[in-house]
């Protein structure tokens, strides 16, 4: 399975805005972004090509490259998830966002079992969960209404899942998930709406860029 192996730190300062990949290092003082807010590369801050004015198709491709880097998906897999958003009733870049919110790594994120949706992904793939019973060790894997996530029995002897479920306070989650970390369990209530969805993206820039 290919993934990204480099620095993430990278993409939040590329982006030009925190992407929270690393969890809770990017609330610290540790944040890369936070010590060197600007484009990664040898010309530094003050490199002509950021004194630039972006153009149309700029501005489009870095939203698309958001998007792909806060869900860790890669191009191809991308282009899968916009065709299948454009067979969908409804506005194409909403429901984008609805089937990368349905991914399991990212549920997973969401009912705050794993710091961040690479830690998620990680758990998800060493087969960590059951959805509604039975294993699943693919990220990918879109979840629906009435599907219950849950710690599989075997896992929760490990060291991380025990202090998971002793702390005594739930993570927020957003209204279309119920989590529960002392059963290490949750349930899909509903598919999520677009103010649900807090990323930091301007769909209808994705949409356009793939419409050229």
């Amino acid at each position: 399975m290919a993934r990204r192996i480099g620095p993430v730190c990278r993409i939040c300062r590329r982006e030009g805005e925190k992407l929270y990949l690393k969890g809770m290092r990017c609330l610290t003082s540790k944040c890369a972004f936070e010590r060197r807010g600007f484009a990664p590369g040898q010309h530094g801050p003050g490199g002509r090509m950021r004194r630039v004015k972006p153009s149309d198709y700029a501005l489009q491709l870095r939203e698309k490259q958001k998007l792909k880097r806060i869900y860790g998906v890669l191009e191809r897999q991308f282009r899968r998830y916009f065709r299948e958003a454009l067979k969908r009733r409804g506005v194409t870049g909403t429901e984008l966002l609805i089937l990368l919110e349905r991914r399991l790594d990212n549920v997973v994120y969401r009912m705050g079992f794993a710091p961040s949706r690479a830690a998620a992904r990680q758990l998800v793939n060493h087969a960590h969960f059951n959805v509604n019973g039975h294993p699943i060790d693919i990220p990918s894997y879109l979840v629906k209404p009435g599907d219950r996530i849950a710690v599989r029995e075997s896992s929760r002897q490990l060291t991380y899942f025990k202090e998971l479920a002793a702390e005594k306070e739930d993570v927020p989650t957003p209204p279309w998930l119920r989590a529960d970390r002392s059963t290490l369990s949750g349930e899909v209530l509903a598919l999520p709406k677009r103010e649900d969805i807090d990323v930091p993206v301007k769909e209808q820039l994705i949409v356009e860029f793939y419409s050229r």
